[in-house]
């Protein structure tokens, strides 16, 4: 397959599914996320929208350049279960946050997340330099949220 139908593919899918997690964000915001105490620095409500579509297409983009690169399959499969493994945790993280208004259970999942999508990087580096350099502002937006989610819970217990 060429590459350029796999970037459609994976950026549609991580999109799609990251965005459909979203809604339960949305159904949200208005009531219990309203009344809780912010931490400092946290943006606007509008930003989260923007920042998330932006870092879902890097992260899918770095998923189709990964799957494309011609290397070791031992190297590539160990890649993509990491990555497989952070986006199901990235998956969990709304609904328990914002669902289930656990944030002491979000803060749970949260830390691994950040921890695995660091392995993923570490994964996906050797096999494609920019596949792994895309996930960085994900990384650096999920240990943002890594601070919020703590500062939430202390603010809000």
């Amino acid at each position: 397959m060429q590459f350029w139908k796999k970037a459609i593919l994976c950026v549609f899918g991580i999109e799609l599914l990251g965005n459909a997690s979203g809604l339960v964000t949305f159904l949200s915001v208005n009531g219990w996320y309203d009344a809780l105490q912010r931490p400092p620095g946290t943006p606007p409500d509008g930003v989260f929208g923007p920042v998330w579509l932006t870092v879902y297409a890097m992260v899918g983009l770095s998923l189709a350049l990964v799957w494309h690169k011609p290397t070791e399959v031992f190297f590539k499969r160990r890649a993509l279960r990491w990555f497989a493994f952070q986006f199901g945790l990235n998956l969990l993280w709304t609904p328990a946050f914002f669902g289930l208004q656990r944030i002491d259970l979000a803060l749970v999942i949260i830390v691994p997340l950040l921890i695995a999508i660091g392995l993923t990087f570490r994964a996906f580096s050797p096999i494609s330099r920019p596949a792994a350099g895309l996930l960085v502002p994900y990384l650096l937006w999920v240990g943002y949220a890594t601070y919020l989610n703590m500062g939430f819970l202390v603010l809000n217990r």
